[in-house]
């Protein structure tokens, strides 16, 4: 292991550590049973095999949205249209659920499958503006959320809606096309072995193949992979397709797997969290479903802190950031860095002159 990974791993742990500690901090002047909530918060997801099950139910989705992000993010290219992907993956399994004909086996991935090419539709739209038009991909993959979001209330309220349900949600999903539990006693079903497929297979696309080496040097210097004749609009069209459908397929997994209708009418908030997910995962796939792991047990231990003592949920959104905060400063521990190569590179320069 190079100094760069021992140091990107020791940052981020003590990055964790920090936030953590700063959380505790604030819940022992906050609370009055500061104990009580730091227990509940740390051990809360393992007092029953169900509390454990929210864990792993609330990874499988981080799971999907960070290896989407990953790959997205390994181009050097911020299209922030996954959570508009994920929607409408969720939007258009549920559409295809109700109204295609297909066998029982075949059903559930042709929703799925569905589902992954029309999120790769979404974010191909602010990647192709900016190759056409040079548009800021930023600016357009939020507004891509929006046209989203709006897009799929019409049709769950003019199309799909239930008029004898007493609420805006869609026809019953059939319950031969859902994904039943894999685990008794919880709610953990297929899409956790999707969705840990999927970062290993993503992993392979990044590192093992030719077009993830092309889209890593495009990422990391633009212009040096133009000169190795590079095509670099390719790649990178290649990696926000790529991104985007593995966002839809995380969006018609979730419906699938956790819901029987369709009922969502605002940002469900993915997006935003498969950013966190691969800054601590450092963008590379592998390492998703440890970070996504991460973050859903520390949201269900407060929500399980919230319910036993007066500490708001909100505890964990400071911890996310300082988290953030502290991965992506470049200073913080820079002089140890420094440190670190300088010491590996006496130590390899020694080691040449011993051969010699």
């Amino acid at each position: 292991m190079n100094s760069n990974k021992k140091f990107d791993i020791l940052r981020t742990v003590l990055s964790i550590g920090i936030a953590l500690l700063i959380s505790f901090l604030i819940i022992l002047i906050a609370s009055d049973e500061p104990v009580k909530a730091i227990l509940e918060l740390l051990t809360g997801p393992l007092k029953s095999a169900r509390r454990f099950g929210n864990v792993i139910e609330t990874m499988i989705p981080l799971t999907f949205t960070g290896v989407g992000v990953s790959i997205m993010f390994a181009a050097n290219q911020i299209n922030l249209a996954g959570e508009g992907s994920f929607h409408l993956g969720g939007l258009v399994a549920t559409f295809v659920a109700l109204n295609a004909t297909l066998p029982m086996g075949l059903s559930p991935l042709a929703c799925v499958l569905a589902a992954g090419f029309f999120g790769a539709m979404v974010t191909a739209v602010p990647a192709v503006m900016k190759i056409k038009t040079d548009s800021d991909v930023l600016v357009s993959s939020l507004m891509m959320n929006y046209i989203i979001i709006f897009f799929a209330n019409y049709v769950l309220n003019y199309i799909l809606r239930d008029p004898k349900a007493g609420a805006v949600v869609s026809y019953a999903i059939p319950a031969h096309i859902q994904f039943n539990a894999i685990i008794p006693g919880t709610r953990i079903h297929l899409g956790l072995l999707i969705a840990l497929a999927v970062a290993f297979f993503g992993y392979v696309f990044l590192y093992k193949t030719k077009i993830g080496y092309e889209i890593r040097v495009t990422g990391e210097n633009i212009d040096f992979a133009k000169y190795s004749g590079i095509n670099v609009l390719k790649v990178t069209l290649i990696s926000q397709l790529l991104g985007g459908f593995i966002f839809g397929m995380g969006g018609g997994v979730e419906i699938l797997g956790m819901y029987n209708r369709f009922s969502w009418t605002s940002s469900l908030g993915y997006g935003w969290d498969a950013i966190i997910i691969t800054t601590l995962a450092k963008k590379n796939p592998l390492y998703v479903p440890f970070a996504a792991f991460f973050l859903a047990y520390l949201r269900t231990g407060a929500s399980k802190m919230s319910i036993a003592t007066n500490v708001p949920t909100e505890i964990i959104t400071v911890t996310q950031g300082i988290i953030i905060l502290l991965v992506v400063a470049e200073q913080f521990l820079s002089k140890y860095k420094h440190k670190m190569i300088a010491k590996e590179a006496k130590l390899s320069l020694s080691n040449i002159k011993e051969a010699e």
